[in-house]
C-alpha cells in the first residue's frame, strides 16, 4: 500500500473520530476524504476481501436484508464488513471500507456485505467487482430524484453491465427485477412466494409492473400479494414468472412469519409480510454461494433488527415499535404490519420533504390510509415537516388525526395518554434522530 493509500485512510478515520466528538455522524464525511485522497481507495481496499462481495440493492427492504446477511456469515464464525448504518451512497460505501481497516490501514475480512443505493450503483460497480447482487424488488420511489421507474431500470441495466461476472439473486414474483435480470446477460437465480397468500385486489394500489415491459401488453397475474408482486403472465408474449429456484410455501403471517423453503420450516418473530421476501432473500443468496444453512433457524432467533427497521422500545410501560415508510409500496406493508396486531394502538406519523426523503409527498396520495378506519386504532398522531400534508391526506379519507410538528412531544404525549401500544411510522430523515429520542427516553428512569 502506497503512503498516499495509507495517508487517506487515516486522515478520514481522524475526521470521523472528531465528527463523534461533536456529536455528528460522520460516516460519509470519511467516504468523501478518502476519495478526495485517493481516487482509487474503494478497489485497492475491496480487492483485500479473501472471500466473497455480496451488494444488496432495491426499492425496500436493503438495509434489512443486508443486516441479516451480515449476521448469517458472522454466525458461520466469518469476519464480515457491512455498512449496517445503512450510508449507501458512494461516500457511505467507501466509508465502510476505510473505517473497518485495521492500525496498519489493511482489511482483516472474508466476506463484505454491502447495501448499495440504486441511483449509487453506477458510480459504485466500475470499481467494486462483486461476487452477488441481491435485488429486492423496485418500486416507485422519489419521483424528483429518481424520476419514473423506468431510469430506475435503465441506471440499474448499465450498472450491472459493469460487472459481467456477478451472479444476480433477484425476487422472482417482481417482473420488474425478472425483465432486469434477463435484459442483464448476467447469470441469475430467483426467490419468492409459490401460493397464494391473500385475497389481494389487483385493482387495490398503484402497480407499476402491470404493463409487460417486452411488449407493453397488460400482465395476467393467476394471484397477487402486493404492489406488483405476484404470479404473473403475459397473454400476448408469453413474458411470465420463471420455475423458482428457492419457492417460499405454507405460508404464515400475523403476529409472527413462517414459511418453509427446501425442506426447511423457517419462522421469525416479525410482523410483515414483505419481511418473507427479506428473509428469503438472504437464504437463497447464502446457500446459493455455498453457505452452512444450518444454523440459519438459530440465526434468525437472535437476529436484532436495528436503526428503526421493526425496532420495538419499552418505555414506561409502552410498547414502541419503530419502522420505516418512505414510499407508497412500503406504507402500505407497513399498514398491514400495523392492522395484523388486533390490540388497540396509537399510531404516529413522521413526514419530511428533506433531500434524502425526496421533496415531492405527491407519494402519500398512493397509499390505502383508508385501511386505518378501524375500531383497534385510537388515535393517529401527523408529525415532521410535512405534517400538514399528511393530515390533509387522513381527512380526505375522513380519518381525524391530531397535529404536532415535534416528533418527541408526540411520542412522550401517547406514553403519558395512549393505549400503551404505539406505533411510529416514519419517512427517511425521520429515522435516526427518533430512534435516538426513543433510545433516550427508553434509558430515562
Amino acid at each position: 500500500m502506497t503512503f498516499r493509500q495509507k495517508f487517506a485512510i487515516k486522515f478520514a478515520k481522524f475526521v470521523a473520530k472528531l465528527c463523534l466528538k461533536m456529536g455528528r455522524q460522520g460516516v460519509t464525511w470519511a467516504g468523501l476524504i478518502a476519495r478526495k485522497i485517493e481516487p482509487n481507495i474503494l478497489k485497492v481496499l475491496s480487492d483485500q476481501v479473501r472471500e466473497k462481495v455480496y451488494i444488496v440493492c432495491g426499492t425496500n427492504g436493503k438495509t434489512t436484508t443486508n443486516n441479516m446477511l451480515c449476521t448469517t456469515l458472522q454466525s458461520q464464525g466469518k469476519k464480515v464488513l457491512c455498512n449496517r448504518t445503512g450510508s449507501n451512497m458512494l461516500n457511505g460505501v467507501v466509508s465502510a471500507f476505510v473505517l473497518a481497516t485495521n492500525d496498519d490501514c489493511q482489511l482483516d475480512c472474508d466476506y463484505a456485505c454491502i447495501e448499495i443505493d440504486e441511483a449509487s450503483t453506477r458510480r459504485v460497480l466500475p470499481t467494486l467487482k462483486p461476487d452477488y447482487m441481491v435485488l429486492t424488488n423496485i418500486f416507485r420511489d422519489q419521483l424528483d430524484r429518481y424520476g419514473e421507474i423506468d431510469i430506475t431500470i435503465d441506471i440499474l441495466s448499465k450498472s450491472i453491465k459493469m460487472a459481467p461476472n456477478m451472479t444476480l439473486v433477484i425476487n422472482g414474483d417482481d417482473p420488474l427485477s425478472l425483465f432486469l435480470a434477463k435484459k442483464s446477460g448476467n447469470k441469475f437465480i430467483t426467490y419468492g412466494i409459490s401460493e397464494k397468500v391473500f385475497d389481494a385486489d389487483e385493482n387495490s394500489e398503484i402497480r407499476e409492473g402491470r404493463f409487460c415491459e417486452m411488449c407493453g401488453t397488460k400482465m395476467h397475474y393467476n394471484y397477487y400479494h402486493y404492489s406488483q408482486l405476484g404470479d404473473y403472465e403475459c397473454p400476448h408474449c408469453g413474458f411470465k414468472r420463471p420455475e423458482i429456484d428457492y419457492p417460499a410455501t405454507n405460508i404464515e403471517c400475523g403476529d409472527h412469519l413462517a414459511f418453509t423453503v427446501q425442506g426447511k420450516n423457517i419462522h421469525a418473530k416479525y410482523k410483515g409480510f414483505y419481511n418473507i421476501y427479506n428473509i428469503l432473500a438472504v437464504y437463497a443468496v447464502a446457500s446459493h454461494s455455498g453457505v452452512d444453512m444450518r444454523g440459519f433457524q438459530s440465526m434468525l432467533d437472535n437476529f436484532n433488527p436495528e436503526n428503526g427497521r421493526i425496532e420495538h422500545f419499552n418505555i414506561k410501560g409502552t410498547i414502541v415499535e419503530l419502522n420505516l415508510a418512505k414510499n407508497p409500496a412500503g406504507f402500505n406493508q407497513n399498514i398491514n404490519a400495523v392492522m395484523a396486531d388486533t390490540k388497540d394502538k396509537d399510531v404516529i406519523i413522521l413526514i419530511n420533504d428533506r433531500d434524502q426523503d425526496g421533496n415531492d409527498v405527491s407519494w402519500l396520495w398512493d397509499v390505502d390510509f383508508d385501511r386505518f378506519k378501524d375500531k383497534s386504532i385510537k388515535s393517529i398522531t401527523v408529525s415532521g415537516i410535512r405534517c400538514q400534508d399528511m393530515r390533509l391526506r387522513l381527512k380526505y379519507v375522513d380519518i381525524p388525526s391530531t397535529l404536532e410538528p415535534n416528533i418527541e412531544t408526540a411520542i412522550r404525549n401517547k406514553i403519558e395518554n395512549g393505549t400503551k401500544n404505539l406505533y411510529v411510522l416514519v419517512n427517511y430523515t425521520g429515522l435516526y434522530s427518533t430512534r435516538n429520542i426513543l433510545k433516550r427516553m427508553e434509558g430515562e428512569k
